[in-house]
Parts: structure tokens; sequence; C-alpha cells
């Protein structure tokens, strides 16, 4: 390929680096980075663990504060943060900064997992100002959503939360963590990639089994999501943070 059928600065960037690194200093930059990932893990480890049950809501960053959207994860974190759950977000905008927003109206514990991104990413300002963390590692933010968390609110998104919602699943069909209740939020929303899954997946693939749709729920008001939260804590006598 030509440097002119480059057509935007990504392309050019990557060829930049393909050409000046060695394979010595990828070597040697991965080694120094296990470093970096340790301080993540034990930062987030230590700030997580004083944090009592918690709630994860996924959504995307994309949604607008007068979105009906939105306004349900408002609505929908409020209510958990008085049922006594805290509410973990990766604490961006758009559907984060609702269920933060709605946690913090409502009293609770408002936790906010931040990601480095070039673009859509900001804290938003509703996070607990101890309960602020910072990563610049996708997979070490996806162990502290799924590790803290005794419960997964899934909104409407789009590829971080489908990423999200499906590593939420695995873990929990292949019995790497417990299975905690799983809840999308929107039938209208859900319907078609719940059609694609049974139909092909399950059906005419066989890649996944019927029992697996078990794993998950799909309702559409807020009062839903608290029932069912509320009735996995009291089947296994558990208590949230009161």
């Amino acid at each position: 390929m030509r440097l002119e059928d480059f057509d935007n600065d990504e392309d050019r960037v990557i060829q930049d680096r393909l050409k000046q690194k060695t394979w010595n200093e990828i070597r040697t930059n991965d080694s120094w980075a296990i470093f970096k990932i340790m301080a993540e893990f034990v930062n987030g480890y230590e700030s997580m663990g004083r944090i009592g049950p918690c709630v994860s809501i996924f959504g995307s960053a994309r949604t607008k504060p007068d979105s009906p959207n939105y306004l349900l994860a408002e609505k929908i974190a409020f209510k958990i943060s008085k049922a006594g759950y805290g509410v973990i977000t990766g604490g961006g905008p758009g559907i984060m900064e609702a269920a933060n927003k709605g946690a913090h109206l409502g009293g609770g514990t408002s936790v906010g997992l931040n990601i480095e991104l070039p673009f859509e990413q900001h804290f938003n300002p509703y996070i607990d100002k101890d309960k602020n963390l910072n990563f610049d590692y996708f997979f070490v933010r996806k162990v502290m959503l799924v590790k803290y968390s005794q419960g997964f609110v899934v909104m409407p998104g789009g590829f971080g939360t489908m990423d999200e919602l499906f590593e939420a699943i695995t873990l929990i069909q292949t019995k790497k963590v417990a299975r905690f209740p799983i809840i999308l939020v929107g039938t209208s929303f859900w319907s078609g990639l719940m059609d694609w899954i049974k139909t092909v997946l399950v059906e005419k693939e066989c890649t996944v089994s019927a029992n697996d749709l078990n794993l998950f729920k799909i309702v559409d008001t807020e009062d839903e999501v608290v029932e069912i939260i509320n009735k996995f804590y009291k089947k296994y006598d558990l208590s949230p943070n009161f």
C-alpha cells in the first residue's frame, strides 16, 4: 500500500509505529507495562473492596439528558439506591451519568470507573469523590465492573455496552462468577438481538444452549428492575447496605 492510500491520521500513526519500533523495543515496553497493569489492579481492589453491595448499570455514553432512556436510567438508579444498593457505572456521560445522578439523588453509593478514550468519555459530576477511579486498560476496568457487582442492569447502548453484557453473561454461564441477575431494560431495543440469538445461535447453529437464555431477563420499568434484584437478595438471605 502506498503512503497516499492512507486517508486519515490513524493510518499514518500505525504506519509510523510499525516502521519505528523494533521487536526488542516492543518486548521491553510490554514487560514494563505489567507494572502499570498491576498498579491499576491493586488500586482498584483496594478502593472497590471497601464498597458494599452494588449493582452495575451499563449503557451508551451518547444518550442525551432529555432522552427517555436517560430519564429511565436515572429512575432505576434512584430506586436501586433507595432500596439500599450502591450503583457502579463506567463513570462517563450518557446512561452512566444518568445512573450516577439517580444514585446521588437517592443518597446511595455512586461509583464511577472511567476509562481514558480519545472521545466521548469524561467523568460525570455525580460520582462520590472517593469513588472516582480512572483506568487505562479496558480489561482491568471490566474486572472491577464485574467483581464488585451483585447485579447488572443493561440499558440500550453500543459496542461497549454489548461487550460488558456478554462479558457478564459469559462469566456467569461458565460459572466463573456467581449467578447474579442480569436485567436488560427496553423490550423494543433488545428484541431484535434476542430473536437473532434464539433463531441463529440456539436453533440453527446450536452454539448456545436454550437454557442459557434464562441467565438474563428483559423488562421495561424501574419497578421491575428493583423487584428482580430484591427477589434475588431475599432468595439467598442477603441484605443490601441498610
